[in-house]
């Protein structure tokens, strides 16, 4: 069996697990979370948001379920119903994170930037959104260090590829050495993201000539 296939039918498995617990007691919150992560996990956002719904009349406390009804929406592209969710919740990091990239989604960068830069404790996923944010604004070196503040061993095709593009006008020997370890650890993804920034590399190209 391939391991997609297992992975799969893993979580098929999990899921009528949780179908069973919920029919055995609807009003437990934490198996409606459970369910529709994994439903949000495999890519079934419409499902998972219909099953949160649902659970809304049935648990003590809906508000428990507004997070990942949140995320449903997010991923959804219903960014405005997103924040309408987010902006009833505390601004704790996950909150802080999820409208930051709800802002940022929308294209109102400065916002997004505000409240990412106002979480507290920055995991890698953080310190990547806060580098597309810095960079989507043109501040190259803010971003080069949000992208770096993730761990040599933990970073993506995606990132090691923006600390090249982000260094490439001061370092290009440097941003080189990123480039080159994006495609072999995701050659699919490096062409592409040739391609997506082409107009960025040109212009810090005919830049770095005219510093020649």
């Amino acid at each position: 069996m391939k391991q997609d296939d297992k992975k799969r039918k893993q979580i098929e498995q999990q899921v009528h697990q949780l179908i069973k617990k919920i029919d055995q007691d609807p009003h437990n919150t934490e198996n409606y979370l459970e369910l529709s992560s994994l439903l949000i996990e495999g890519g079934s956002y419409e499902q998972a948001q219909s099953l949160l719904e649902k659970a809304n009349g049935l648990v003590s406390d809906p508000s428990n379920l507004a997070y990942n009804l949140a995320v449903c929406h997010y991923l959804q592209g219903n960014f405005d119903q997103a924040l309408k969710i987010l902006d009833q919740l505390p601004n704790d990091d996950y909150t802080l994170y999820q409208k930051a990239l709800v802002f940022f989604k929308l294209n109102q960068t400065q916002k997004a930037l505000a409240y990412a830069m106002t979480i507290k404790n920055r995991d890698n996923k953080t310190h990547e959104l806060i580098g597309d944010i810095w960079l989507n604004l043109g501040e190259m070196q803010q971003s080069y260090q949000a992208f770096h503040a993730i761990p040599k061993e933990q970073r993506s095709a995606k990132v090691l590829f923006l600390l090249g593009l982000t260094i490439f006008e001061k370092d290009r020997e440097k941003a080189n050495s990123y480039f080159k370890c994006a495609k072999k650890l995701d050659k699919q993804y490096y062409e592409t993201a040739k391609e997506q920034y082409l107009a960025i590399l040109s212009m810090l190209k005919s830049q770095g000539k005219d510093h020649d």
